[in-house]
């Protein structure tokens, strides 16, 4: 937050944002060619086009457990942790949900609560961040060289500084492998799953051997082998879901403080005024935290009225998976443009969403330029993308399990069918189809003054 209002007061951005301004409903009228766009306070605006940058994890999920409202403590979802400080000291406290943002919250919490209780249904793989404070001399090293870092970015598969080791896993020697994931688990960021071998995330015995890999770490640093062996998944491989970075999380559980209560074995019956009931037990918090996810990419889309041509409703468009052009127009939505929607190359977003905030505005200046008050996507353009993404997906292992890069939520009615959400191709190829549209006058596009 303090560098986001660094950034909004260094550019002056605020003259351009209206706050407290959820959107409620907007309708596409096709004779004028325009958009009315309703506020949740009841205000209507009016406009030409249409931008959604609603973000693929912005609509935050509660679970499905009776009694959430008659908690009297202190509770909140992580993506709606309170402006005011926390205070843990000496209070119980109760996390429910191990993915990333979980992960990053035990970690904390752990350090002085009186007691915490992680409630953990799913167990995910998460390996070392490896952060550390950035003194006054390596931060003018990294200043001098971000031209060469962002068009690194620019080349790598997923916009990071990490790729795909160009070897296959068993093309190397057993001491070579075991050496090469030592070096890639003591390094700081993503590598050890962007930066790993190739056929990782394609080869069901190269991703069972790094999992074991990974999992001997997890053995070795958790003390109780009981415990340990909880926390490592057995559902889905390494890599197969987003890999949370952590520091210090599987330390947490040797501390005295902390205890990690098994959901598969005794699942959360309801909540109740003082705490949490499961099966076996009733325990009492003072304060209940939901790191239980998002409804991911298309969540966002699904919690406004979005109305196109004929009064289609896009959710209604969507519901059997998403369908687009380039992951940023849709058929039927005229004048409609996304920033990060579905279909689109995801990987390192600061990056990606650079080159999809470009390939938008030039939209929209050519439409200005040329006088266009109408502009939509071919349904045949939209079913040839749609079919190009979801063939990129096959032999891809994220694709067999379920998570929220599938589409799975089983806390939203509607999202327990795995689709492919997301494009899983490189980002330089994406980049390249993109642009070749752009320079053809926006070929798969229907265009009307």
């Amino acid at each position: 937050m303090r560098y986001l209002n660094h950034v909004a007061d260094k550019f002056d951005l605020r003259r351009d944002i209206q706050f407290h301004a959820s959107v409620a409903s907007a309708y596409y009228r096709e004779p004028t060619h325009h958009w009315d766009v309703t506020l949740e306070n009841g205000e209507r605006l009016c406009a030409r086009f249409l931008v959604t940058a609603l973000g693929p994890l912005s609509a935050p999920t509660l679970p499905r457990i009776p009694g959430i409202d008659s908690f009297q403590g202190q509770s909140c979802h992580t993506a709606r942790w309170p402006h005011e400080k926390m205070d843990f000291a000496g209070k119980r406290v109760a996390v429910i949900g191990t993915g990333a943002t979980g992960i990053q919250t035990i970690q904390e919490v752990a350090k002085t609560c009186g007691h915490l209780t992680v409630l953990q249904r799913t167990p995910n793989w998460s390996t070392p961040l490896h952060d550390s404070p950035i003194d006054a001399e390596e931060m003018t090293k990294l200043r001098a060289g971000y031209d060469d870092m962002f068009q690194r970015c620019r080349e790598t598969f997923a916009c990071f500084l990490h790729t795909a080791d160009p070897r296959n896993t068993f093309d190397v020697t057993e001491e070579t492998r075991q050496a090469f994931w030592e070096e890639l688990y003591a390094s700081p960021g993503f590598g050890i799953w962007i930066g790993n071998f190739r056929d990782i995330l394609t080869d069901r015995a190269a991703n069972a051997a790094i999992s074991a890999f990974v999992a001997d770490k997890i053995r070795g640093r958790v003390k109780n082998q009981v415990i340990a062996e909880k926390l490592i998944p057995k559902n889905h491989g390494f890599g197969t879901r987003r890999v949370p970075m952590e520091t210090g999380y599987f330390e947490v559980y040797n501390q005295n403080n902390v205890t990690l209560v098994d959901l598969t074995e005794t699942p959360i019956e309801r909540i109740t005024e003082t705490g949490i009931k499961t099966r076996d037990a009733e325990r009492d918090f003072d304060i209940i935290i939901y790191a239980t996810g998002f409804d991911a990419i298309t969540g966002a889309f699904d919690r406004i009225d979005i109305r196109g041509s004929n009064g289609i409703v896009l959710k209604d468009r969507w519901k059997a998976g998403p369908e687009t052009y380039l992951g940023m127009t849709v058929d039927g939505f005229p004048n409609m443009a996304m920033l990060v929607g579905p279909h689109m190359a995801l990987g390192n977003i600061p990056r990606t969403i650079a080159y999809n905030v470009e390939w938008v505005a030039n939209l929209l200046r050519y439409a200005r330029d040329h006088h266009i008050t109408r502009f939509e996507a071919n349904s045949a353009d939209v079913q040839s993308w749609t079919a190009h993404v979801k063939s990129l997906a096959e032999g891809n292992l994220m694709f067999e399990v379920n998570s929220w890069m599938t589409g799975i939520n089983t806390n939203i009615d509607g999202k327990n069918v795995r689709m492919v959400s997301r494009y899983s191709g490189s980002a330089p190829d994406w980049r390249a189809k993109c642009s070749a549209v752009a320079d053809s006058a926006y070929v798969g596009m229907t265009l009307q003054t």
